[in-house]
C-alpha cells in the first residue's frame, strides 16, 4: 500500500491544549505543518501556540470556541471550510467522558457530551469533507476509542458511531483524494481521566498508554492510509475479543477506569 505525507500543509486540531491533542499539535509541527488550533481556554492556547512557533519555526492561528455551543461550533466549521486558506488535515481529538452511569449524569450533561463527540465531528467533518473534495486531497482523524467496541454507556455509543461513520467515509471518498482514519486509543497518561475525576489505579498499569507514543503510531498509521489506528497489542487484542466475547459478559467490567 502506498503512503501518504503528512509533512506539509496546514493542520486544525480540536482539543489542542491537553492530552493527544496537544501532541498531534506538537507532532505535526514537527513534521512542518502550520496549525489552526481549537480549545475553550484562549490563555493556554496562546501559550501552546507561542512555544510550538518558537520551537518548530511553524505558522500557527488560535482559534478559541466552545464545540457544545452552536454559534461558537460554527466559526469552527467555517474556518475548516474556508477554500482560501484550506485546511490540508483535520484533527478531531476534542472530547470527555463522564464518570457516572447514564441515569447518575443530567440529561444536559449527556447531551452536551453528545454534542462534542458526535455533531461536532459530524459538522466540522462535512464542512471539511466539502473543501477537501473540491481540492482532491486532504485528511481526517478522528480520534475514537476502544470503548467503541465495548458496552459501557452513552460514551461507548458516541465513539462508536465515529468508528462507523470513519469507516464508511474512508471508502467514500478515498477516490476523491482524501484519507479519513478513527484513532482508537484505550487508558492514556493525559488529562482526560483526572478532569474526570478518576484515578489512575481504576485501571491495572499495563493498560496506560504514552500519548506521544499514541500519536506516533496514528501518524504512521494514516500515512499508510489506513481506516483504524489501535495502539498497542493489547488494545488491538482487546478490541478482537470484544467482537467474539458476549456483550452480558463484558458489561461486567464497566466499573474498569470508573474509580
Amino acid at each position: 500500500m502506498s503512503e501518504i505525507s503528512t509533512t506539509t500543509g496546514t493542520a486544525l486540531v480540536t482539543g489542542a491544549t491537553a492530552g493527544i491533542g496537544h501532541s498531534f499539535a506538537v507532532q505535526l509541527a514537527a513534521r512542518g505543518h502550520d496549525l489552526v488550533l481549537v480549545a475553550r481556554d484562549e490563555e493556554r492556547l496562546e501559550k501552546v501556540a507561542a512555544e510550538l512557533r518558537a520551537s518548530y519555526g511553524v505558522q500557527v492561528e488560535v482559534l478559541p470556541a466552545d464545540l457544545t455551543d452552536r454559534a461558537s461550533l460554527a466559526r469552527v466549521e467555517a474556518r475548516v471550510g474556508d477554500t482560501g486558506r484550506p485546511v490540508d488535515l483535520l484533527v478531531n481529538n476534542a472530547g470527555f467522558g463522564l464518570k457516572k452511569r447514564f441515569l447518575d449524569n443530567s440529561v444536559d450533561a449527556e447531551n452536551a457530551m453528545l454534542d462534542v463527540l458526535v455533531t461536532a465531528v459530524l459538522r466540522l467533518s462535512h464542512a471539511a469533507l466539502g473543501a477537501m473534495t473540491q481540492r482532491g486531497r486532504g485528511g481526517i482523524i478522528n480520534v475514537s476509542s476502544v470503548a467503541a467496541f465495548l458496552p459501557r454507556g452513552s460514551y461507548s455509543a458516541a465513539k462508536a458511531w465515529v468508528n462507523s461513520f470513519s469507516e464508511w467515509a474512508a471508502a467514500e471518498y478515498r477516490p476523491q483524494g482524501v484519507t479519513v482514519m478513527a484513532l482508537c486509543p484505550g487508558f492514556t497518561k493525559t488529562e482526560f481521566h483526572e478532569r474526570m475525576d478518576v484515578a489512575r489505579d481504576s485501571a491495572p498499569s499495563f493498560l496506560w498508554l504514552d500519548v506521544d507514543d499514541l500519536v506516533s503510531q496514528a501518524l504512521s498509521d494514516f500515512d499508510k492510509r489506513r481506516v483504524y489506528s489501535i495502539p498497542s497489542a493489547r488494545y488491538k487484542a482487546i478490541a478482537t475479543a470484544a467482537r467474539l466475547v458476549p456483550h452480558g459478559v463484558l458489561q461486567r467490567f464497566q466499573s474498569l477506569g470508573r474509580k
